[in-house]
């Protein structure tokens, strides 16, 4: 370490000395000789041999030292800390001298800090160094946005000075000013007539007030949160502002390729300098997004939530981003949502918990604008609206990104539950995605408990499978006898209900149609007729399943009777007795008579707790 050490400063020992040597070089050509100097004047290790004179009559710092000291005649001055060190002294001492040098933008701020350390104001000489960098800042670069930019840039190594004289403020407000303008110039360029004569924007044609974004891209990041923050109480658009931030954070951010790749698991250094730079642009960029919706693409949104959750932000503003991507998850994509967990490595390989308050911070979004209690979303609002679109578009997101970590295993069964659960019961009008998951899960988790099993497959409304997915249930070895059950009961109903639709002469209305297959709403119908349509077949169902039961039942109790009898009685009392009670059962009345498909009003009567415990049961 030792030997890297000393070779580095072997290698800046040259540099520094031809830099000496060059500047000593200028020096000579332009000092005169034919009066020999009498005070040496040190600046950051450089020694300039000058006159008095041209000094102490421009400055009033080195007028000042030289009177200090008249008595020893001093012969050598040292200036410590002078802003822009030897370069910006050498342009003083020549405008001391009177030679003619050229202001520019690249060195304007650092003469401004330097004539003010050396106090050359219109109090010691006319025209003085400070008046005429002064009237350049005003009168040359706060007209020009590029050259503003330029003198932020110098402004960064000549902080706090340079704030104080309050050149960073008249720089940041002249770009903020030039960009409000060229944002109302090329606005009124789009402008045009249509066939009407109505003057309206052509909003295709290309907007060229937004060059300057590039132009911003090369400031330190604190003065980059001050010119954006001016920019928007000049009321620059939120667009120009959201383009400006992705620009400034693909610049900043993609030096680190880890922080921007989705499959990346890089470790990373949060105590490095270069991570705490890296923290800090994302913290700032946060602050400073716009609050309008859809002005900053979403997969950007998901990018700097990776980098805040990889380099350990700050929990507001991580939660700031969860909010923001909540609020529009409907227009993301699944390799959006697939963020990289960055934890011990015994944790899931995804951040399901991220996930998770991003879902919850979009349910709440949507409970917040309209009142979800007991369907009351059929009530008000439509399947076309675009919050119930929103909903059909995340529940399949999520179903999706459930099947793309269930074969995770260290995903607990409480976290995938708690994703699946997040949305609202009406945010699915098909189960096939969600059953897709849950297959995949219970395939990857083979020692789970049935019980666990059973909770799993509680969550899925075999009512909502398609043709084709309850099928695929109904041979499923992986799911509970019990859900095995159900998929068959519901495919028998489907069967009956298809049977009994082909041999109908009349077609029936739209609500008697309804396809419990489907699991979708029927748009010829209203949603809150079809939410009682649900209700009351659901309810019909029960019932059904009920009286099936209670036939089971009498079965079962005269099959106990008959094994009774039959060691009681000889063959032909056992024959007589057997038919009487087939006939009194009548199980299979139903294909003979129609009178026979439901119970009699005192058979329903009689047995109405029994329905009522078996509906509860199955509720």
């Amino acid at each position: 370490m030792d030997r890297s050490g000393d070779k580095h400063q072997q290698q800046q020992q040259p540099q520094l000395s031809l830099a000496k040597s060059s500047r000593q070089q200028r020096y000579n050509e332009w000092i005169f000789r034919d009066v020999p100097s009498d005070i040496t004047i040190q600046v950051n290790g450089g020694a300039f041999s000058l006159h008095k004179f041209p000094l102490v009559s421009r400055s009033g710092r080195i007028r000042r030292l030289v009177a200090e000291h008249r008595d020893s005649d001093i012969s050598r001055v040292e200036l410590l800390n002078l802003p822009g060190g030897a370069e910006s002294f050498e342009l003083a001492a020549k405008f001391c001298y009177g030679i003619n040098f050229e202001i520019t933008s690249s060195n304007v701020a650092q003469l401004c800090c330097a004539s003010d350390y050396l106090e050359m104001t219109e109090e010691f000489s006319k025209d003085n160094l400070g008046s005429r960098t002064e009237e350049y800042l005003e009168s040359v670069v706060c007209k020009n946005l590029e050259m503003c930019v330029e003198v932020l840039q110098q402004c960064e190594s000549l902080l706090p000075l340079a704030d104080e004289l309050r050149i960073v403020s008249r720089c940041i407000d002249a770009i903020a000013s030039k960009a409000c303008v060229e944002q109302i110039a090329s606005s009124f360029s789009r402008l045009e007539y249509s066939s009407s004569g109505r003057l309206h924007m052509n909003r295709q044609a290309k907007s060229d007030g937004d060059w300057w974004i590039e132009d911003l891209s090369v400031i330190r990041v604190d003065l980059y949160e001050r010119v954006i923050t001016a920019m928007k109480c000049r009321g620059v658009r939120p667009e120009s502002i959201g383009a400006s931030l992705v620009n400034y954070a693909q610049k900043e951010l993609t030096k680190k390729s880890s922080l921007w790749n989705p499959s990346g698991q890089t470790k990373v250094d949060i105590n490095s300098a270069s991570t705490v730079h890296e923290k800090l642009v994302v913290e700032t960029i946060v602050g400073l997004l716009p609050v309008e919706k859809l002005v900053i693409p979403i997969n950007f949104l998901f990018g700097l939530l990776r980098s805040a959750v990889m380099l350990d932000c700050t929990i507001a503003c991580r939660l700031d981003l969860e909010r923001r991507i909540g609020s529009q998850l409907d227009i993301a994509t699944l390799d959006d949502l697939l963020i990289p967990s960055f934890k011990h490595a015994g944790d899931t390989l995804f951040d399901v918990d991220t996930v998770h308050r991003i879902l919850v911070n979009f349910s709440q979004q949507d409970d917040s604008e309209e009142d979800m209690e007991d369907g009351s979303v059929f009530e008000s609002d439509s399947p076309h609206s675009p919050s119930q679109t929103a909903l059909f578009k995340v529940s399949k997101l999520v179903d999706n990104y459930l099947a793309e970590i269930a074969p995770d295993a260290n995903l607990k069964l409480a976290k995938f539950i708690v994703i699946a659960d997040a949305l609202p019961e009406h945010a699915r009008t098909v189960h096939d995605g969600l059953y897709r998951a849950i297959d995949i899960y219970l395939k990857a988790h083979q020692g789970l408990a049935d019980t666990d099993k059973k909770r799993l497959c509680k969550m899925i409304d075999f009512q909502k499978l398609s043709q084709e997915a309850g099928a695929h249930a109904a041979q499923n070895e992986r799911l509970p006898l019990q859900s095995i059950v159900q998929v068959l009961y519901f495919e028998q109903i489907r069967l009956r209900n298809s049977l009994g639709c082909s041999n109908e002469d009349e077609p029936k209305p739209m609500h008697q149609s309804w396809r419990i297959s489907s699991g979708a709403l029927s748009a010829a119908m209203s949603p809150r007729d079809n939410y009682a349509s649900l209700r009351r077949e659901n309810r019909e169902l029960k019932l059904e399943l009920a009286r099936l039961r209670m036939r089971l039942n009498d079965l079962e109790r005269e099959h106990v009777c008959m094994k009774r009898d039959m060691q009681r009685s000889n063959s032909r009392k056992f024959m007589s007795s057997f038919s009487k009670k087939i006939g009194k059962l009548s199980f299979f009345a139903n294909s003979s008579s129609r009178a026979s498909t439901s119970p009699s009003r005192h058979s329903y009567r009689t047995n109405s707790k029994v329905i009522e415990r078996t509906c509860a049961s199955t509720d």
